[in-house]
């Protein structure tokens, strides 16, 4: 029977070896490393077959802050979700008026019935999203 293999002693992939050096950029980014540290450690981190030869690489690093993500303009809540597709909904007969009115606008003059279809829903999707109907919350 074989010994199991220690954490430390597991080889490492090149997907593994790619977070390290992002965590290394991310780290010059913020000055926790110069130039030449980080092109010495990411040649280590390239060079590194084991995950503890990948940890040292890092050990000395405070932690970074977190990444700042995407900012999201609607929750993943069922109100969330509501206000996606109304506003989906919205946008696609907002486009399907103006391309009706800008024909009938070439052809036969002027009107401006396009207000009257997509501004009074718009202003609802806006007074709903304002009172915080499916909008993420913040932390």
């Amino acid at each position: 029977m074989t010994e199991p293999v220690l954490p430390e002693d597991m080889r490492v992939s090149d997907v593994e070896r790619g977070r390290v050096q992002d965590a290394l950029r991310r780290a010059h980014d913020i000055g926790q490393l110069d130039l030449g540290e980080f092109d010495e450690r990411v040649r280590s981190v390239w060079a590194a077959r084991t995950r503890g030869e990948l940890e040292r690489v890092t050990a000395d690093l405070p932690a970074l802050p977190p990444e700042p993500g995407r900012r999201t303009v609607f929750s993943d809540t069922g109100g969330g979700v509501a206000m996606r597709v109304l506003t989906i909904i919205w946008s696609c007969l907002s486009v399907l008026s103006l391309s009706i009115w800008a024909l009938f606008a070439v052809n036969a003059g002027s009107s401006l019935w396009l207000l009257w279809l997509a501004l009074p829903p718009g202003l609802v999707l806006l007074v709903l999203y304002l009172a915080g109907i499916g909008r993420p919350r913040r932390s």
